[in-house]
Parts: structure tokens; sequence; C-alpha cells
């Protein structure tokens, strides 16, 4: 059966040790003045404007990480604070301050599924690949619809890309073929203190 094309952005499943991901997540700070909607499992970055940091520092600002070689990922956003104002509302919409919970440890190991541009192989587990964000997020469910890319940038030993891939994720329907689910790790972590990852080729 094909994998269906359901893009969840990355999802946390445990920590690279076996250990289960326990929810333990960063409180950050979206500003107002940040003109980008954010979705529940979109890679986000420290925010570099000035203007828009929280003035008490005790809390980092976000912003949506970059896709592609070379960019830095803070953690990948979980979940948000309720909105007294919109009790209903499941994401941060654009130009609106928000309260963002962010799993930021380096260690924790995420579902994504690739873009389905290219077909994958057995290969791909041990390389390099990029996030795409070829859709926007889903502003009905709420949730990111970031990828991993198959065809624009094809996963390679680059330290440079932003997720090493472990393997193809053991869950039930889900088969090497296009729009599969992938077990990764964020190589460009900011906070992994390393450059990245350097996956490896078999030939």
């Amino acid at each position: 059966m094909a994998n269906p094309d359901a893009p969840f952005g990355l999802r946390p499943v445990k920590h690279l040790n076996g250990s289960p991901w326990n929810g333990v997540v960063e409180r950050c700070y979206v500003s107002a003045s940040y003109a980008t909607a954010l979705f529940v499992g979109d890679p986000v970055d420290i925010d570099t404007t000035l203007t828009d940091k929280t003035a008490a520092a005790k809390h980092q600002t976000i912003i949506k990480a970059t896709a592609g070689d070379g960019n830095y990922v803070y953690g990948v956003i979980v979940g948000f604070e309720p909105n007294p104002d919109n009790l209903s509302r499941i994401y941060s919409p654009a130009s609106t301050a928000a309260w963002a919970l962010v799993c930021n440890a380096p260690d924790v190991i995420y579902h994504i599924r690739d873009d389905g541009a290219a077909t994958p192989t057995y290969v791909f587990p041990g390389q390099n690949a990029n996030l795409i964000f070829t859709h926007t997020g889903n502003t009905t469910t709420g949730i990111s619809q970031a990828e991993l890319d198959t065809n624009s940038d094809p996963p390679a030993a680059d330290a440079s890309n932003q997720l090493y891939i472990l393997k193809l994720a053991d869950i039930e329907n889900n088969d090497l073929g296009t729009h599969a689910i992938w077990e990764v790790l964020l190589s460009t972590h900011r906070l992994s203190g390393v450059p990245g990852i350097l996956g490896v080729t078999s030939a």
C-alpha cells in the first residue's frame, strides 16, 4: 500500500539512548512583529531581530527555521500556550504574539515524512538530508507541513545538512517508497556543540 502524502512536520519520539521523550519543553516567545505563522511540528531557530526579544531576557524568542544546507535549528514546536482571546486557536498566526512550547534537546529523535519528490532507497539510513517547506502549515489542524527533502537537495553524506537519517521508521504501514516516514536527528542543532553529524554513503 502506498504511503499517504500527509506531512506533519517533525514529531519527537524518543531520546537517542532509547528512553522515551517525556514531553519536557522550553517556553519560547513569538513576537507580534514576526510576520510568519507557526505550527506544531515546525522547526524553529533563535530570532535575530533585537527589537523582537523579550525585555526580561528570561525566554528565547523564536522564528521558523530556514530550510536548506547550513541552516541551524534550535528545536521543534510541540504546542502553544492557550490564547485567552481565542481558546480554539491551535497555531500561531502571523504577526501575533504567542508562547510556543519547544522541544530543544539535541539528542531527541524525530519522525518526519519525506516530500515524495524522489523515490527513497535503502541507502538513505546513515545519510544527511535537509528540510523543505513545499506547503504552508495547516490552519485547520494546526500541524506543520515541513518535510524531508529528497529531490532538490537529495540525501548525501554532508554534515552541513540539517538532518541525520537514522532509519525508516518502524511503524505500521510505513513502506520504503515515496512519502515514507523517517527517524532523524537534528544534525545542525544550535545546542549540540558540533558543526553537524557527518553521514555515510554506502557504495
